[in-house]
């Protein structure tokens, strides 16, 4: 096996960034997206995490193929949010329990260090143990929950808030 590596998204990456975040879509209530994403909403995408400051997208690499991808991204459209951000983090089913989500959260953490950043948030659906020990081990801490506010496979979901300043 080759190392894996965080490295910065790339557009040749679409097509492996959808299909993961697919699978995520279709069997799982983790996004509340409720059918797949196309490789052109997943550009429009990429390009809104390559603003190079506040909005960056990495990806878990192991010998070119990507395994998932971590990234912050904008929280409200209202400038006073702008000093938020909120962060995603998906791993490729196949790939989940490698250590993947530490390599990826660790290199966005370090190209973000000095950027205009506040807080940092994360929405989890629950139940997601993986997700909240993630954040909880990058410093998150839980700021509350929101009780079934999203509607998927007919069923009411709960989201946990997380939060972290940037520099702790």
């Amino acid at each position: 096996m080759a190392e894996i590596k965080a490295r910065r998204a790339e557009l040749g990456d679409l097509a492996r960034l959808a299909e993961i975040y697919n699978y995520y879509v279709i069997n799982t209530p983790i996004t509340f997206d409720l059918k797949p994403v196309t490789i052109e909403e997943r550009a429009a995408w990429l390009e809104h995490h390559s603003d190079g400051a506040r909005h960056r997208l990495f990806v878990a690499d192991e010998g070119g193929r990507v395994l998932g991808w971590a990234g912050t991204g904008q929280f409200r459209d209202r400038a006073a949010y702008d000093t938020s951000v909120e962060m995603t983090i998906y791993c490729a089913p196949e790939a989940t329990g490698r250590g993947i989500g530490p390599i990826m959260y660790g290199a966005l953490f370090e190209a973000i260090r000095n950027e205009d950043i506040n807080r940092m948030l994360a929405g989890i659906t629950l139940p997601n143990e993986a997700s909240i020990k993630i954040h909880e081990r990058f410093g998150f801490r839980p700021v509350g929950t929101f009780s079934e506010v999203g509607r998927k496979f007919g069923k009411y979901w709960d989201v946990l808030w997380m939060e972290r300043p940037l520099r702790i």
